[in-house]
């Protein structure tokens, strides 16, 4: 059974102007299971409540049939990490919509490189693996707090993938030395494991970066040139 993102009628357009940059204020296209969240334009949509608390967003994905989401990057980084840590908590794969010729490049030999890298990925494991222990056990003395922490970033084909690194509190020497030596970045090694990012390749781009694309020419997928005529009406009940 769905479930559908539409807010309830009632105050459905009571909206005053402190909402007025809200996340409810998007338009969401739907085609073929993937959703796509773009900023608002001529095409005008009521706003959306419900897109305001991320618990609210995350049961409406888990209970539709989506696959996939994709998000325009003039949304802004705020509403790309909100969208991102929702999709992640959905279990929903999350993408950049990212104009064609932006893309970073899916090479014809990357299943060879991919084999490479892991490969070279594991074997660094291996090696550096008393390394890391020693750090974390270093971080328990020196700090307290989470001991990793994930930053998103945008891989091939605009997927977004969270990458892991020491939570190094640059404020301490401990902190200060390891970022000196790239050493809070150690973790990363299971991101190229998972085939989120490589090591002789692009390791992707941040979100703050990735927002940069929307200044270049956009190159709109086949997908999105029907857009309007799939537009997330109030009578849909499959999302």
């Amino acid at each position: 059974m769905t479930a559908s993102i539409i807010p309830t009628l009632e105050n459905l357009y009571d909206v005053t102007q402190e909402h007025q940059d809200n996340r409810g204020y998007c338009t969401l296209l739907w085609r073929r299971g993937q959703l796509l969240v773009k900023p608002r334009g001529q095409v005008k949509q009521p706003y959306l409540p419900s897109l305001d608390s991320k618990r609210s967003l995350v049961e409406c994905l888990q209970h539709s049939p989506v696959t996939l989401v994709s998000i325009d990057p003039k949304l802004g980084e705020a509403l790309l990490r909100f969208w991102a840590d929702a999709c992640k908590e959905a279990d929903k794969p999350i993408f950049l919509s990212i104009p064609t010729g932006n893309k970073l490049p899916n090479q014809p030999w990357r299943e060879l490189q991919r084999l490479i890298d892991w490969i070279a990925a594991f074997v660094l494991l291996l090696l550096v693996s008393p390394v890391m222990l020693g750090l974390i056990v270093l971080m328990q003395i020196d700090s307290t707090g989470s001991l990793f922490c994930h930053e998103w970033r945008v891989g091939e084909r605009g997927k977004l993938f969270q990458v892991i690194k020491f939570c190094s509190h640059n404020i301490t020497p401990l902190g200060r030395w390891m970022g000196k030596y790239n050493l809070d970045n150690l973790p990363q090694l299971f991101n190229v494991l998972r085939g989120d990012m490589s090591l002789t390749g692009s390791r992707g781009w941040t979100l703050e970066d990735a927002v940069q694309l929307n200044k270049l020419p956009e190159i709109k997928a086949s997908w999105e040139v029907e857009s309007e005529s799939h537009l997330l009406h109030l009578d849909s009940q499959t999302l």
